[in-house]
């Protein structure tokens, strides 16, 4: 189907490349018909060298121009600037003597600029340079500003957080990346310059540059003299043609990180940092962007930390707050006695891994690891090694699979010895098997370092592996904050236990010491020595889901609705009196649709009181099952 679906377009290109080519190809059988004897070769390549001289002139003045006024075309908003963009693309749409008349207002004999260089700019090389820098500067700029508008942010984020100032970004991170498009550009300016005759003709009709040159022998001598001229023009169109989709291939510069230093134990920095005394990372974290504003603080007490949260919350938001590259507007951020808030990013000493870790493009990955403001030599060595990175130091990114960019950009981080490392959902674009390995060793990882690590994830599974303590938000909130044994296993409402995708959690009523009711009438018997909560005080609820079980003389009646594996497990859904609980089991008599008897021991059910001010902030949840906890957030 896709085979036949594309033969219109491909038609429909083929006949628009051949009419392209057509005239090309039907020059070739004049050639002969062409007076070669007569040939003025001296005035002939005399013009060549004008119009190649000029045209590299105003290349140059274009490049150096035309590139930062692409880049800020591409960076601003502003509807002034969309104004200048337009106009700056006028000598587009311009007839090529219109342009030639317009630069004789401004650069002729009679105008101010003409009377103040006493007509220098007409009739004269730099003449020639004016104009094709006219017409053809649009080429550049337009290159320019669609190349630098498809540059990721993240990159340019990533370079902030490895120590580089924005001059030294731009150069060696922005500009590399979008250089394959600007130097085609710059290859049709160059192109256009060369060519360009209608304003050349009106500003600087001498010297002769080759277009205005041909002009001159057709009009005077007829077709056949000027033939020969045609030559020079294509032979450089093609070298210009080729040069514009030459691609340098890179090669790895993994000198950096080649030496004899035994590179099987941690480095010295490294060790030094596990030795030091434990940073602890607290913050306030205030922004306003629209219609969103965030607002959350916490002060954790451990180094392994989760942010998790539905999209659109605000965690990737947080973590760029943490990093210095969005604006705290009012809050704070301190590492240990350090105040972040007063450094720029490049000063913070922080790792940053983005959800597609922000590999640079235009570097191999020896490059990579050198990267990094005073990075070390030693520490890259050793994490090469240790990430199983050895043998890739010569590749580009577009050459690694996911998991070798991962470990390439932990091991970017890992070489400044970051003490904070900050990783924006590293996983989620992994499939699952993979996924699970990569967490495995960034939680070894973690074991071996001093560095805070701050995981902003939606995956729950996620955050209690390589988290001690969670922060759980909801557009731009705190939802409840602490240890994730505590937040885990008593989420303080029914909006925290959904996002962390908890089962067999409710809310109820305590009837007397030690009996809970839930739902319509169901009464269960709660461990013995439970916080104790007043008669009739509402509850949160949770039910193991090896308490529950079927037994012929068990005092509830239950329902199989719904029958499912998780991770190759058995879980069997129930309803009981409007309540829906998962127990984990292998019975096959349980079947859906059938009903049973279950008994629920009183060991396995915890409770504890609800928070009913958070509650009432968020949307009413019903008691959480399979069907509603697991939901992708």
């Amino acid at each position: 189907m896709k085979r036949i679906a594309a033969r219109p377009l491909f038609w429909l290109a083929a006949l628009l490349a051949a009419y392209l080519c057509a005239p090309f190809i039907a020059s070739v059988p004049q050639l002969g018909a062409a007076d070669w004897a007569n040939v003025d070769w001296h005035a002939t390549w005399s013009a060549v060298a004008v119009s190649a001289a000029s045209a590299s002139v105003a290349a140059l003045v274009i490049l150096i121009g035309g590139v930062p006024l692409g880049y800020f075309l591409a960076r601003s908003n502003s509807r002034k600037v969309a104004l200048l963009g337009f106009i700056v693309q006028l000598p587009l749409a311009l007839p090529p003597l219109t342009s030639g008349v317009l630069l004789l207002f401004l650069l002729g004999p009679y105008s101010w600029v003409g009377g103040l260089t006493g007509g220098a700019l007409t009739d004269s090389f730099a003449g020639i340079v004016l104009a094709e820098t006219f017409v053809a500067a649009p080429f550049l700029i337009i290159a320019a500003k669609s190349a630098f508008a498809a540059v990721d942010p993240v990159f340019d984020d990533v370079a902030a957080t490895l120590g580089h100032h924005a001059g030294s970004r731009f150069f060696r991170v922005t500009l590399p990346v979008a250089w394959p498009a600007i130097r085609a550009g710059l290859a049709l300016a160059w192109l256009r310059a060369f060519g360009e005759f209608g304003a050349t003709v009106m500003v600087a009709y001498h010297p002769y540059s080759l277009p205005v040159y041909t002009y001159v022998v057709f009009g005077g001598q007829g077709l056949p003299a000027m033939m020969p001229l045609l030559l020079p023009t294509l032979s450089i169109a093609i070298v210009c043609a080729a040069l514009s989709i030459y691609s340098r291939r890179l090669t790895g510069a993994a000198a950096p990180l080649e030496n004899g230093e035994d590179a099987a134990e941690p480095p010295a920095g490294a060790a030094a940092a596990v030795q030091s005394e434990p940073l602890r990372l607290t913050f306030h974290l205030t922004r306003h962007l629209g219609a969103f504003d965030l607002d959350i603080a916490w002060a954790p007490a451990t180094r392994r930390l989760a942010i998790i949260g539905p999209s659109g919350s605000g965690k990737s938001l947080a973590l760029k707050l943490i990093a210095g590259l969005e604006r705290n507007e009012h809050g704070t951020v301190r590492l240990g006695t350090a105040d972040l808030d007063a450094l720029p990013p490049e000063r913070r000493q922080i790792g940053y891994m983005p959800q597609d870790y922000g590999l640079f493009p235009h570097m191999t990955v020896a490059q990579q690891l050198a990267f990094p403001v005073d990075a070390d030599a030693a520490s890259a060595r050793y994490w090469l090694e240790h990430l199983g990175l050895a043998a890739l130091v010569g590749r580009l990114p577009h050459q690694l699979s996911f998991g070798q960019r991962q470990r390439v950009a932990l091991a970017r981080a890992l070489t400044r010895h970051s003490q904070l490392l900050l990783f924006d959902e590293p996983f989620a674009a992994l499939d699952t098997p993979r996924r699970r390995r990569l967490q495995q060793s960034l939680r070894g990882l973690q074991r071996e370092i001093a560095a805070v690590t701050v995981i902003v994830t939606h995956d729950p599974d996620e955050a209690a592996l390589l988290a001690d303590e969670v922060l759980v938000i909801e557009q731009g909130r705190v939802l409840q904050a602490g240890a994730i044994d505590t937040v885990y296993e008593q989420p303080a409402t029914m909006r925290v236990a959904e996002l962390l995708g908890l089962h067999n959690v409710g809310e109820g009523v305590m009837r007397e010491e030690g009996l809970l009711e839930i739902g319509a009438g169901l009464r269960v018997k709660t461990a013995t020595g439970s916080i104790a909560i007043a008669a009739g005080q509402p509850v949160m609820w949770r039910v193991s889901s090896h308490a529950l079980v079927a037994a012929p003389d068990g005092p509830y009646l239950g329902t199989v609705d719904a029958i499912e594996l998780r991770r190759g497990e058995r879980y069997i859904r129930v309803e009981i009196a409007g309540a829906h609980f998962d127990l984990a089991s292998e019975d096959t008599r349980l079947r859906q649709g059938s009903q049973h008897r279950f008994a629920i021991a009183a060991a396995g059910v915890s409770v504890w009181p609800a928070q009913v001010r958070l509650e009432a902030e968020l949307k009413p949840a019903p008691a959480l099952g399979s069907g509603s906890a697991g939901a992708t957030l």
